[in-house]
């Protein structure tokens, strides 16, 4: 080496340590510039490995610290091409493994992957880079279907990860495969148990980066476990403390527990919260399904479907993720008319579910097809199809999925004609549901107050039941023996979405898109500078639709090695998702007065009082009651005031 090329590798090694203490400060964009100008010294130098290296620590911040998954994969390439054609080497084997296992779709080339390092890990004694190895080829065996197989070797990586090997940061991103592999195979048992013996080692922990972010998504796989068996109020309190742990280490926004919250808050009807906590996130598959079922609850369908097609092309072979994405599609298709695009979804998800041992994954798979049958009016094979995720229910323990199996069978039941079975089916859940920490959605709750009463949905003991039911432009109101009509308006659609489900905060910007509707029309480019005025469900509606379309296109275009053209789109659509996050006052813009979430708690508040006032004079015994239990602004909930709870609520909008 000459004095020059020795003098650069110097000023690489300065820039890497410079780096190193700009990460400690958090000062990300001096992160990026060190480790930028290390790449470039190492090059010029003729020191193709330890470049290599720079760029994998480069692609690591921008994937893990900027969150920004198209630039991760483009210094992750130049890294492989670095060492592509050199003679065996370890730095072959780190840059293979380079990203975390959960980032990598298509669990085929992640298998490929970590076997390569693998062999360079045993080949050169490299215990570190042997943990990750083994860890990233048993998350791609879970995915791929073999679950037994991959399981064994995610152990090793574990076992290895609490002894021999002492690469923090190394250890939490193999811990990372492990509980991504468990949450995706259910197999939560496993997961807490070597979550003692990580804990033990100092790799699960409230400080430092590495133990604090391997604690976030235990905790998130833990509060998993706890949505599935109905202990939601419990699970939230836990994600919502991972979320603080986890940014007041980092400093950056957090992700596997932001993720879990939001689905959860998918599940209690809370779609603006859920949107807030996976704006920019879906790029990654892990927030993909969350993103899926919180576009399927808002009724905009085209998008829900255009992001699941997309992650099952994306996924390739895998068995696990793609099934759950199969799944939800088949309900989409079903919410758009379309039976044989949904019998062919719940098929293949069945399919890809063949052999495995996932009972909440056939569970809802049996469910999905079932529904599909009663579409197409084979009752019976709906009702059976039901009973058997019923079983695979009560096998796994999961109370939710058993209530959720349960009210389906009872379903299906009615429409066959059997009302006593039916009954029955209900009852049960009902029983089940007494002894669970849920919020059903209103069509759960409607069915069960129908078929069995009040008092199964609500542990409240109903003395007098309000029913409020929409007739085309008018509602009829009964309370005890007098009936009033009312016209419809706004205010009284927002406030039977709220009485529909007491106690469940609704933000204002969700009421507006549920009542409304999601506009399909496109941008108006001339606005996108504006968040304020302008991002109304319309315009965030659009948003959402270029970001799928944009997500679509850089994911074609990295298949295809066009990473300039990748890149480009992504900055287009950073812009985007940076003006959707200013729409629910994310990013530390202050929120104008004109801003979309302003506007809409100003419009959906006067709605809903003008709503109230309009009750209490045609019906005075039931408007006080909602005059006291009904709270508006930026989130309305309907909260019953002592001395109203016995008062049973019946809503058919």
């Amino acid at each position: 080496m000459g004095a020059d090329a020795a003098q650069l590798v110097d000023e690489g090694e300065l820039a890497l340590v410079a780096a190193g203490d700009a990460f400690g400060r958090r000062d990300v964009d001096a992160v990026v510039a060190h480790l930028s100008a290390a790449v470039r010294a190492f090059t010029t130098a003729g020191e193709p490995c330890r470049a290599a290296m720079a760029c994998v620590r480069l692609g690591d911040a921008m994937a893990n610290t900027l969150g920004n998954l198209t630039a991760a994969r483009a210094w992750f390439t130049r890294a492989r091409r670095l060492v592509a054609d050199l003679p065996d080497c370890p730095e072959q084997g780190w840059v293979a493994v380079a990203a975390l296992g959960c980032d990598v779709d298509d669990p085929a080339e992640l298998l490929d992957s970590a076997e390569l390092a693998l062999d360079r890990a045993r080949r050169f004694g490299d215990v570190n880079l042997e943990t990750k190895a083994l860890a990233d080829a048993g998350l791609a065996h879970v995915q791929l279907g073999s679950i037994a197989t991959g399981m064994g070797l995610l152990d090793e990586a574990m076992a290895l990860a609490c002894g021999p090997a002492d690469d923090e940061d190394t250890a939490a991103k193999s811990v990372c495969s492990f509980f991504t592999a468990c949450y995706h195979a259910a197999d939560y048992g496993r997961a807490l148990s070597w979550a003692d013996l990580l804990r033990r080692r100092g790799l699960i922990a409230h400080e430092r980066p590495g133990p604090v972010f391997v604690s976030s998504h235990c905790d998130s796989v833990q509060a998993t476990l706890l949505m599935e068996l109905g202990r939601w109020t419990e699970a939230e309190r836990l994600l919502e403390q991972a979320i603080v742990d986890f940014e007041s280490v980092l400093g950056i926004p957090s992700w596997h527990p932001a993720i879990a919250l939001a689905d959860l808050c998918v599940r209690q009807g809370r779609l603006a919260d859920a949107e807030t906590l996976l704006i920019g996130k879906d790029q990654s598959m892990e927030a993909l399904l969350p993103a899926v079922r919180l576009s399927l609850a808002r009724g905009d369908l085209e998008l829900a479907r255009a992001a699941a097609r997309r992650g099952v092309q994306a996924m390739a072979d895998d068995r696990l993720r793609s099934a759950e994405l199969l799944t939800t599609l088949a309900h989409i298709e079903l919410g758009r008319g379309d039976v044989p695009a949904a019998r062919a979804a719940a098929d293949e998800a069945l399919d890809r579910l063949a052999d495995s041992v996932v009972q909440p994954l056939i569970a809802r798979a049996r469910l999905a097809r079932a529904d599909v049958a009663a579409r197409s009016c084979d009752l019976d094979a709906a009702i059976v199809g039901a009973a058997i995720a019923v079983d695979l229910g009560r096998q796994a323990g999961l109370a939710w999925i058993e209530v959720e199996a349960l009210l389906a069978v009872a379903r299906h039941r009615r429409t066959a004609g059997d009302t006593s079975g039916a009954t029955v089916d209900a009852r049960t859940a009902a029983s089940v549901l007494a002894g669970l920490d849920v919020v059903l959605s209103p069509e759960q709750r409607s069915f069960l107050d129908e078929v069995v009463g009040r008092s199964a949905s609500s542990p409240s003991s109903v003395e007098q039941t309000a029913v409020l039911v929409r007739d085309g432009r008018w509602w009829d109101v009964s309370f005890g023996q007098t009936s009033v009509r009312v016209a419809d308006t706004k205010g009284l659609r927002y406030l039977a979405e709220l009485v529909a489900a007491p106690g469940v905060e609704r933000h204002a910007l969700d009421l507006v898109d549920r009542i409304e509707g999601v506009d399909v029309d496109g941008i108006d480019r001339r606005r996108l500078g504006d968040a304020g005025e302008v991002l109304d469900g319309r315009a965030r509606s659009a948003y959402r639709r270029e970001i799928e379309r944009l997500r679509g296109e850089i994911d074609t275009a990295l298949a295809s090695g066009s990473l300039d053209a990748a890149e480009a789109m992504q900055t287009e659509l950073d812009a985007y998702v940076a003006e959707l996050s200013a729409a629910f006052g994310l990013g530390g813009r202050a929120r104008r007065a004109g801003s979309a979430t302003e506007k809409a708690r100003l419009n959906v508040t006067r709605a809903l009082r003008a709503a109230i006032r309009s009750l209490n004079e045609a019906l005075p015994a039931i408007g006080a009651v909602l005059d006291r239990g009904v709270r508006t602004g930026t989130y309305c909930v309907f909260e019953p005031a002592d001395g109203d709870g016995d008062i049973g609520w019946i809503v058919q909008s």
